[in-house]
């Protein structure tokens, strides 16, 4: 239950049932969100004028096992809005020795999560709408982009209608010139949410070609832009993305991908070693170091 819409269905309505002090916390969090969710329940309390055990009550009278829930459905709500000294913010005070810990854990728990959260008929769907198309483009600004570019990598030894759409230079607009309503864009964007990667994912729309959005979660503005959205948790480690769960989201595409194309990519695999020994592109097998 701390799904961040259902939160806010729940303080909208939570005026007509909850007890006078607790309408008070409700309004509180509704006009204050941003610092609310980064309160204890004591400084809650101190905050809106009530006791610390009236804001536990109030966490447990919208449903939710007790305050930290309420607490993190309240994160998940603007964790996309964070700025990165908010974000670094959240960390800061981290000890040394709780680090490597509390990183690793929460990539295992994103990757846990995106497993149970994974819709595996709309994977299916995003597999064949992919092979089916014409040309493939992948698009991935700033954190985002060494996403994109391992997938566009990976894409090119399975298909050779493959291209990186990448900041610079040329414009993304530009790039994307071309698309036509028999291609394919695959737009890959977790908070902080570029923009750029919205237009572009808007432009390609209205020229009729087929999107499919990897992203984070329900509130991504992604969403809004196609139904072939596969989500993968990002959950932040200080002002740190947590790609973990989504790259290895990304993995799982291009391993079934390369399933459906098993005879082509043998074969141009064994185009590439031979090409890869001749000019050395990988150390062989027989070569030996020395200290």
């Amino acid at each position: 239950m701390d799904n961040a819409q259902e939160l806010i269905q729940r303080l909208n309505q939570s005026g007509r049932k909850l007890s006078k002090s607790h309408r008070r916390i409700a309004e509180c969090i509704m006009s204050h969100y941003d610092k609310a969710a980064f309160m204890t329940a004591s400084k809650l309390g101190e905050y809106v004028g009530v006791s610390e055990s009236t804001v536990v009550r109030f966490a447990s009278a919208l449903g939710y096992e007790g305050y930290p829930q309420l607490q993190r459905a309240l994160q998940e709500l603007i964790r996309h809005r964070l700025t990165a000294s908010q974000r670094f913010e959240m960390t800061s005070e981290l000890g040394h020795s709780e680090v490597v810990s509390k990183v690793l854990k929460s990539d295992m728990n994103n990757i846990r999560m995106t497993i149970d959260e994974l819709n595996l008929e709309l994977f299916d769907e995003v597999v064949e709408s992919i092979l089916r198309a014409r040309a493939i483009y992948v698009l991935g600004m700033r954190s985002s982009a060494p996403l994109a570019q391992f997938f566009s990598h990976y894409l090119n030894f399975i298909f050779h209608n493959v291209t990186l759409v990448t900041s610079g230079i040329s414009d993304v607009i530009e790039q994307l010139a071309r698309v036509t309503e028999d291609d394919l864009l695959i737009g890959i964007s977790f908070p902080r949410y570029s923009m750029r990667t919205l237009d572009a994912m808007h432009f390609a729309k209205a020229r009729g070609a087929q999107l499919v959005a990897i992203t984070d979660g329900p509130l991504s503005p992604l969403r809004n832009v196609t139904g072939l959205c596969l989500t993968a948790r990002s959950d932040m480690a200080s002002f740190v993305d947590s790609l973990t769960a989504p790259l290895s989201l990304v993995n799982a595409l291009i391993v079934a991908l390369s399933q459906n194309r098993r005879t082509q990519v043998a074969a141009h695999f064994e185009t590439l070693e031979k090409i890869w020994d001749e000019f050395s592109v990988y150390l062989g097998r027989d070569h030996t170091t020395h200290g």
